[in-house]
């Protein structure tokens, strides 16, 4: 993994385009890491890179999932570690790129070892007090309950059930995942594009124009039997509506554009927060050519 390099940052920033230049400097091959682009059939909703972009470097983990198929980041991984092998294994430089942050998190670091989530468990927990939620987490995990807002049932809950499901204390998990972590990060390179927010709102509000006008809408109409992965895709939702005789096309078009930037928002907060991705500021005028010549001299 330490030979691959990621480039990151939040939808309509321009990182199939940075991805590309790179590519194109350093003998590279792209691989997808957009949860979305994976489906095939949704290329507009996606924004999957067009044909004119896709013959400028190879691109793999485009399309390759059926609009019926379930995608979870478990599976994303391995489709995306295999992928790499066969990159590295032809002298290659893998590329990987898009905005699915848990996607790319256990891509790049693996996935953590605190476990998901129990029904079972949760509705035992329920049934008890905030007193006694918090008493239970104080006496199995005391440090855990010191970085826990104890006033926050729902924090309390989950600490408890890292700590029940796990059989280990939810400070010493994190802790061992902390180190883990860094030393993966040691050996890790990306970037993520960071964007004035007033631009990115315009280049999004653009993006859906360009989206509905490449035929979206008949896009989403022809899906046939989508899963619940695929049917998360932005934009799918909004035109259903709209096909149903609920909304009209203006109203469509708002919601898409509303949904797309309250889910960039969460990409920027979710990137900014990986600190082995180095920063890189970008507007109208940035050559894409240059800045990635620019950062192939830096990663």
């Amino acid at each position: 993994m330490e030979q691959s390099i990621y480039v990151c940052g939040p939808t309509a920033s321009g990182k199939s385009s940075l991805a590309i230049e790179l590519a194109c400097l350093l003998d590279g091959e792209i691989v997808n890491a957009d949860a979305y682009q994976l489906y095939r059939g949704l290329e507009i909703i996606s924004a999957a890179p067009d044909a004119s972009e896709l013959i400028c470097a190879p691109h793999c983990l485009y399309g390759v999932l059926e609009q019926e198929e379930l995608c979870d980041a478990m599976q994303f991984r391995k489709m995306a570690l295999t992928a790499i092998a066969e990159i590295q294994s032809r002298g290659k430089l893998p590329i990987i790129t898009g905005g699915s942050g848990l996607y790319l998190k256990f891509l790049s670091h693996g996935p953590s070892p605190v476990p998901t989530g129990d029904e079972a468990l949760r509705e035992q927990l329920a049934l008890e007090s905030d007193d006694a939620l918090v008493a239970r987490l104080c006496e199995i995990d005391p440090e855990g309950a010191e970085l826990t807002n104890l006033k926050n049932r729902r924090y309390v809950m989950r600490a408890l059930e890292i700590c029940l499901l796990s059989g280990r204390k939810m400070s010493e998990l994190k802790n061992d995942w902390k180190h883990k972590s860094d030393a993966i990060e040691k050996n890790l390179r990306g970037v993520y594009l960071q964007w004035d927010k007033d631009l990115l709102r315009d280049r999004i509000n653009r993006r859906v124009d360009i989206m509905l006008e490449l035929g979206a809408i008949e896009e989403v109409a022809a899906l046939k039997n989508p899963s619940a992965t695929c049917e998360k895709a932005i934009g799918i939702p909004q035109i259903k509506s709209y096909l149903a005789g609920e909304i009209d096309l203006t109203e469509c078009k708002e919601r898409i554009a509303a949904a797309t930037r309250q889910y960039a928002k969460r990409q920027r907060t979710w990137f900014s927060k990986e600190n082995w991705l180095t920063p890189c500021p970008i507007d109208p005028d940035t050559v894409m050519k240059d800045l990635a010549e620019e950062l192939a001299r830096k990663l």
